[in-house]
């Protein structure tokens, strides 16, 4: 119970500081720090298909820690793909346009 209360304590704390640290940040900013966001990602990423990699070499079971880690690929997969994708095409914003062919 009291590690449950440790971990919300942090898990509240970490949304509060995000939300004040994005708030302050101004929107200039706001691609390179979308860029950096989907690097971390990508780190989370490689680090749940290591621990899948445990959990299909045998040295972790549980059918609740196969689909938790499924899900948690997935997830990463789809954060980290769609965070590039949403950053590139902000970055297409900030490029020059060719004039009009006549």
């Amino acid at each position: 119970m009291n590690e449950l209360f440790v971990l919300l304590t942090v898990f509240i704390l970490a949304i509060f500081v995000g939300f004040e640290v994005i708030s302050k940040v101004p929107t200039t900013l706001h691609t390179p720090l979308m860029s950096a966001t989907n690097a971390i990602h990508g780190v989370v990423l490689v680090g749940a298909i290591v621990a899948m990699g445990n959990v299909f070499a045998g040295r972790l079971n549980g059918a609740t820690l196969t689909l938790l880690g499924i899900v948690a690929v997935a997830l990463g997969t789809i954060n980290v793909v769609g965070g590039f994708a949403v950053t590139e095409r902000m970055l297409q914003m900030f490029r020059k346009r060719e004039p009009a062919k006549k």
